[in-house]
């Protein structure tokens, strides 16, 4: 007997081959799986890369089904996205664990805000890797700094450290100018 999870979740894979535009942006985005039980979950996460193995440029998407990984994806349009940048200094190691403990809560269902999650982004670069996780409703501020804060505790980020909360619309109409709405 399979366990079945309160969503069904699919992966996506973009390896965009360079800098890419907003407007050619999600050309080479792929869905890989779609599963919506603990095992298939494991089934798939054991055969695939881990974030530290990816070659650069490359990023693995977790959205719940029915949403993609764009912005201008109903679910997310009105949305933002929290950024953690991974430090230079942690190894491989820490990436992987960091993306693992933001899966498994998302599949768990283990933010008290869980229906405004979408979904998450490993985005791995040779300057700084960064992990995204993706939100419904940027304009209520109290729920996205509750996430914000559940976020940086899975990731295990430092109280001294700040991360940020990134709204869509600003990012697409002011593109590299957009600043953080949140930060925790």
């Amino acid at each position: 007997m399979k366990h079945a999870l309160e969503n069904t979740w699919t992966l996506w894979f973009d390896n965009p081959n360079g800098r890419q535009k907003q407007t050619t942006w999600g050309q080479t985005l792929r869905s890989v799986y779609t599963f919506n039980t603990v095992e298939d979950f494991w089934c798939l996460y054991n055969n695939i890369l881990t974030p530290s193995k990816l070659i650069m440029g490359t990023d693995f998407h977790l959205f719940k089904e029915g949403i993609q990984p764009k912005w201008e994806d109903e679910t997310c349009a009105k949305g933002g996205k929290w950024t953690y940048y991974v430090p230079k200094q942690k190894d491989g190691g820490e990436l992987d664990e960091c993306w693992l403990n933001l899966l498994l809560c998302m599949i768990g269902e283990q933010f008290s805000e869980s229906t405004e999650i979408c979904g998450a982004v490993v985005s791995v670069r040779q300057k700084q890797h960064r992990i995204a996780l993706w939100t419904k409703t940027a304009s209520s501020e109290p729920e996205q700094t509750a996430i914000g804060r559940h976020f940086k505790d899975i990731l295990e980020v430092p109280e001294s450290e700040k991360i940020g909360y990134m709204v869509h619309d600003d990012a697409i109409r002011l593109d590299r100018r957009a600043k953080d709405r949140y930060t925790v």
